[in-house]
């Protein structure tokens, strides 16, 4: 089991995500001194007898004056048992990009609903959302389960609601939890609540703590971008040539044969150094050095893959994108596409879908995509680059939209990754879903 958990935690407005957020970092004792006297005093400034544990989390000004959480504010917290890396994302619909961004490297994803309101659209948008960028583990927890005088009817609603959304999407009913809890009171936060004798289900932290899942795709096909050739050119090493960068999926062994692509040359691993020293292997996630038995045309950009399991080298393909920018995207636009460590002009010829998040379906043949959209779309590059199905591997999946004239990132972007499509929102029982044909390359 991974020591490591990254999460993302989505809601709509109001739900108390803030307030959840302070009270696992308030209750793991993950907040430091002045930082939680400051927090009283502000609290007893507003003449609260208790501390605002959402000041915890929203800690700009201007985000406490207008009540909302605008960016994603990233916490990091652990317990003896695991490390966490928290994603805490905006709840406003105007905001989904954040969401996006939030949630684009989450193992695991924590959606609020206030047990008064229940499943929401904006439920079920980051519901889908997070379908889309492959998280494969959700928590629902159903807040302010006090002020619904801890009804277990209610809740019992709420979860089948969800758990129904959620598996048409593409979930497993088993990755999916569900938790009554109190953020304020601090039910079944991090201990579990004596008001809620009919739930028999963990704590959110012990879930979070004890939830199994791979940090890394170690068994997946070997992915290393090159970020940097090394040539010191000096009298003890006057031969020594080394290809630096992370490993971004799967394993490479000394004596492991290797594919470099786009050019197909191929070779075989030698040695891998570190800082630390040689290793006889290294994993996803780790920084290495690789040395080659062949003095092959390779530099930064290029990627080195297992021999025989490489990705697809191609100039065109379809992907996912949810468009960050201002400036609106129309077919033809001429933009720069960011890859591992390439970056290559192209053009995105055709806008296929957009994605309705109101009906959480998908509009063809949409005339544009402006701030905040989700559409399909056809991307032709000036040169092959070697990609993944973003389905197959996250990291050698995705892509960034760069604007060629500013440097600005204009979308963030997923080879293949078909959009999720659910009918019937507000219905409680959603229709099968569907997903958009996208082979991808």
């Amino acid at each position: 089991m991974s020591d490591l958990l990254r999460l993302a935690t989505a809601g709509s407005v109001d739900d108390g995500k803030s307030t959840l957020v302070g009270r696992l970092l308030y209750d793991t004792k993950s907040v430091l001194a002045d930082t939680l006297d400051a927090v009283h005093r502000a609290s007893a400034d507003r003449g609260l007898t208790t501390p605002d544990l959402s000041l915890l989390v929203d800690g700009l000004r201007s985000e406490r004056e207008q009540g909302i959480t605008i960016d994603v504010a990233y916490r990091y917290f652990a317990t003896p048992k695991r490390s966490f890396v928290l994603a805490d994302t905006p709840g406003h619909v105007q905001y989904t990009r954040n969401t996006v961004t939030g949630a684009s490297t989450a193992q695991l994803g924590v959606l609020l609903v206030d047990a008064r309101k229940g499943v929401i659209e904006q439920t079920r948008r980051h519901a889908a959302v997070l379908a889309l960028l492959g998280v494969p583990r959700l928590v629902l927890a159903v807040n302010k389960i006090d002020l619904v005088d801890y009804d277990e009817v209610t809740f019992s609603r709420i979860a089948k609601e969800f758990t129904a959304h959620a598996t048409a999407l593409g979930f497993a009913e088993e990755n999916v939890v569900e938790i009554p809890v109190s953020a304020l009171a601090g039910d079944n936060v991090v201990d579990r609540s004596a008001n809620t004798p009919w739930y028999d289900g963990p704590t959110l932290l012990h879930h979070l703590e004890t939830v199994p899942v791979d940090s890394d795709p170690h068994d997946a096909p070997f992915r290393f971008p090159v970020q940097y050739v090394i040539r010191p050119r000096t009298a003890e090493f006057p031969d020594y040539r080394g290809y630096a960068g992370q490993v971004a999926a799967g394993t490479v062994r000394v004596g492991d044969e290797i594919s470099v692509l786009p050019s197909g040359s191929r070779s075989r691993v030698t040695g891998i150094d570190t800082a630390d020293g040689p290793l006889d292997e290294a994993f996803a996630g780790q920084s290495v050095t690789l040395l080659l038995a062949d003095d092959v045309d390779l530099s930064r950009g290029d990627l080195i893959a297992a021999a025989g399991a490489g990705p697809v080298v191609t100039d065109e393909f379809e992907a996912t994108v949810c468009w960050l920018s201002d400036k609106t995207l129309t077919p033809g636009a001429r933009v720069l596409v960011k890859h591992g460590t390439r970056t290559v002009q192209a053009i995105v010829t055709t806008l296929h879908t957009r994605f309705d998040e109101q009906k959480l379906a998908s509009a063809p043949s949409p005339s544009s995509l402006g701030l905040n959209e989700i559409g399909q779309v056809a991307v032709r590059t000036a040169e092959p680059i070697p990609v993944d199905d973003y389905t197959r591997s996250r990291r050698t999946g995705s892509f960034l939209v760069i604007d060629s004239a500013d440097g600005s990132t204009l979308a963030a972007g997923l080879v293949g990754a078909p959009l999720p499509e659910v009918g019937g929102v507000g219905d409680s029982a959603p229709a099968d879903t569907h997903a958009l044909v996208s082979p991808g390359p």
